[in-house]
């Protein structure tokens, strides 16, 4: 028996536990003292064993990652065009709200006592029991699974969009030369999923250098958003073709534009102007946008899933994971606030919706 068991039954064993420990050593019917199994040593052993993660490899970095998803690269100008500045901040905070009770209650179960492998499934099942454990970490493994599914199709739909073949047989540019279509696009994340299975079969070494891989490339990308606000000139954009708009309704727009850090842009992006959404024929409204954009507030537990791998798992779970919080929520609400400011609406809403 020992701490790393489920609170209650730890609690209720250690005096039966303490009663049984004092007669270990007597002497046997033979005189001989009693000698311990030798499994004992190897097990304990095994918990001796230092780990290989830091901090900032083990939670940062993967937990970054996880928050990190396709809202941050296709759907912030949707969000912001939808709702406008003022309703956008107002659902980051709300959605922060949320995430920061799971952060703080994450927090506390982890530097509550030792922590082993298992992730969430451990810290719950060590605080509530197996039975809890079990059942809230089959209803986390199926959130990963569909979150899995939700960052491939973002990123065939952005591989796509930039090197796809226009359709309709029209001739694209030099890099256009990937085939387009409903089972293309189930080949190509079929292909993703493939690789991210053979990475998670080899280990968690290669699982380390990959995120720190992929870290590095979604910063720069970031970066390059981020000077580009500043780099680019305004311009007029070609939104891409739409289908034909409902009866009683006006055509949608063919162009947008790109204005630069205006402050008419930004006075015109302050409230909300919910619209019909082209691509799903429904209505906007603060409950369909704060459903979209809440994707991109969630994966804070990717940190805390890497327990078994990390040096120091108490103390790097709550102090990674409350970085990654504090830093993402700085750069949603920056990339959000540019948008404002340089593009209008019509750009916001159509280029990236």
């Amino acid at each position: 028996m020992s701490e790393r068991t489920p609170l209650l039954h730890y609690r209720l064993s250690t005096s039966v536990n303490e009663s049984g420990e004092h007669g270990e050593n007597r002497p046997g019917p033979t005189g001989e003292a009693a000698q311990p199994s030798p499994a004992e040593p190897r097990r304990k052993a095994a918990h001796g064993q230092p780990q290989k993660l830091s901090t900032f490899f083990g939670v940062v970095i993967p937990t970054l990652l996880s928050m990190f998803s396709v809202v941050v690269f296709l759907r912030i100008g949707f969000v912001v065009g939808q709702c406008g500045l003022y309703q956008t901040v107002a659902m980051f905070l709300v959605a922060y709200f949320i995430i920061s009770m799971t952060v703080l209650s994450v927090c506390a179960i982890s530097t509550n006592g030792a922590l082993d492998a298992g992730g969430a499934y451990y810290m719950i099942s060590r605080a509530l029991g197996p039975e809890f454990g079990g059942s809230m970490g089959i209803m986390f493994f199926l959130a990963n699974v569909c979150g899995s599914a939700l960052y491939v199709l973002g990123l065939v739909e952005a591989v796509l969009a930039t090197f796809g073949a226009p359709e309709g047989g029209a001739r694209g540019g030099v890099y256009e030369v990937l085939p387009v279509g409903y089972w293309w696009s189930v080949l190509y994340g079929s292909v993703l999923l493939l690789l991210c299975l053979l990475v998670c079969l080899v280990g968690v070494d290669i699982y380390a250098k990959a995120t720190f891989l992929i870290f590095i490339i979604v910063m720069l990308v970031l970066a390059t958003v981020f000077i580009s606000f500043f780099a680019v000139r305004p311009h007029t954009i070609l939104l891409p073709p739409l289908p034909p708009p409902p009866p009683n309704t006006s055509a949608p727009p063919s162009t947008a534009n790109f204005t630069g850090f205006k402050l008419d842009t930004l006075l015109g992006n302050l409230e909300a102007d919910y619209t019909v959404d082209y691509t799903t024929g429904m209505m906007m409204s603060f409950a369909t946008v704060f459903a979209v954009m809440f994707n991109g507030c969630t994966g804070i537990m990717a940190g805390s899933n890497m327990s078994g791998d990390l040096k120091n798992p108490s103390f790097s779970i709550p102090r990674g994971t409350i970085t990654a919080v504090i830093f993402t929520f700085i750069i949603y609400n920056v990339l959000s606030l540019m948008v404002a400011c340089s593009c209008d609406r019509i750009s916001a809403v159509d280029a990236t919706s």
